[in-house]
């Protein structure tokens, strides 16, 4: 069984763990991006896997041409 020593050490680290996390929730909040920085980088990613996905259409198309295989 727990003695009541016990129960407090238990009790004072899950108020430890409950106060970092907040602290850390707060600290994000502080950090956080603006909105423009955030769609600049959604906006470059979906520009970037565009351009790859262009790359190695681009790539199977020489391959296959290469290969004789033709559209007509």
């Amino acid at each position: 069984m727990y003695s009541v020593e016990k129960s407090k050490q238990m009790k004072d680290i899950i108020d430890m763990k409950s106060l970092s996390s907040m602290k850390d929730h707060n600290h994000h909040e502080e950090t956080k991006a603006p909105w423009w920085k955030r769609v600049m980088w959604l906006v470059f990613i979906y520009a970037a896997s565009v351009l790859a996905l262009g790359v190695v259409a681009s790539l199977f198309r020489m391959m296959m041409t290469a290969a004789g295989m033709r559209s007509h």
